[in-house]
Order: structure tokens, then sequence, then C-alpha cells
């Protein structure tokens, strides 16, 4: 009994390292850019470069695993916000979080030039493919439940409530884009409670 508690206790060690790794680089990168040093992400997590490396072999392993990190979060608010709101409630909350989640324009530039060009376009290179496939399917989920509920009178899709809110975070980069956006999901929830006019 005693070999079990001591072979799981580095298996939940290591995973807590992992996600405070992936905390203090998202906070970094969010600062400094995706050339924020490794070196001083691992110093402000508390641990050695080498655990660094170990999870993350390279920075491009670390940054994917961020994107990945942060799709999984939208994924799972997405369910939890349609077992506590009504459907459409639970759409403007979730784009409310997905700006949230754009509004770090270094790290997730890749990921808007994804949602402007298209899925099939040049910006969408593996990262920004693994990131919009999740975010993709959450509203999805969203979207299906809203329509089986009979809140939503007319055909929408996805990517085009996506599409609008990350052409306001890209061509409003430099500005309080946040701002407009929030005011942009308002419009956007109140246009999918209406019919379409013929």
């Amino acid at each position: 009994m005693a070999e079990k508690i001591t072979s799981r206790k580095p298996r939940a060690d290591a995973e807590r390292n992992r996600q405070r790794l992936l905390d203090v680089a998202k906070a970094a990168f969010a600062q400094k850019g995706v050339s924020a040093s490794l070196e001083d992400i691992a110093r402000e997590a508390g641990l050695g470069i080498g655990t660094l490396y170990r999870h993350f072999p390279t920075r491009e392993a670390l940054i994917d695993e961020i994107y990945r990190d942060e799709g999984n979060r939208l994924v799972e608010a997405a369910q939890q916000l349609s077992a506590q709101l009504a459907p459409l409630d639970a759409i403007q909350a979730w784009l409310l979080l997905f700006i949230g989640y754009l509004s770090n324009k270094q790290i997730h530039a890749d990921v808007l030039n994804c949602m402007v060009s298209g899925e099939d376009g040049e910006g969408g290179d593996r990262l920004c493919t693994l990131s919009a496939e999740a975010i993709v399917e959450a509203l999805t989920l969203l979207l299906q439940r809203a329509r089986k509920a009979g809140e939503i009178l007319h055909p929408i899709e996805p990517l085009e409530l996506l599409c609008a809110i990350a052409g306001v975070a890209t061509f409003g980069a430099d500005t309080d884009w946040e701002a407009g956006a929030k005011r942009l999901v308002a419009l956007m929830v109140s246009g999918l409670r209406n019919p379409m006019p013929v």
C-alpha cells in the first residue's frame, strides 16, 4: 500500500507543476509576447528550467499546450453554462468568455488570423487549427441546444459569430476593442432572439 501512495504522488506533483508552468507562461506571454524568457517562466513558477523542458521540450510545445488548454477550457465552459443558463443566455455568456480568450492578441494572433481568413486560409496552421476546432465545437453545442429549445429561428453558423468577434479584435487591436466586442455580442444575441426578416 505504501508503494502505491509513493508512486501516485509524483504524478500528482507533475500535473500541478505542468499547470503552474502553463499559468505562468500565459501571464508572461501576455506581458512580453511569445518571446518571453523560458528561464524567467520557470523561475516565476518556482521550478527549474529542467522541469519546464521535461513538460514542454520546446517553446513551440509550450505555446501549443497553451492553445490546447485554453480551447479545452472554452469547451468545458460551454458545458457548464448549458447546465446553468437558458440557451441564449448561455451563448451570450460564452461569447463574452471568448472575448477574454482573444484578449491576449500576442498569444492568439494565429487564432485571430484563422477566424478572419477561414479555417483553410493561410492562417490555418496547426496551432490555429487545434484551437479553432475546439472553439467551434463549443459554440456548436450551445447553438444546437438553443435551436432545440426553439430560441433561434433562423440559420446561423458558429463560425459566423466567431468571425465577427475576431474581426473586431483584429482590426481594433490597438484600441479598446473589448468594449466594442461586448456590445457586438449583445447585438448578435438580440438578433438571434428575433426571426430573420423575409
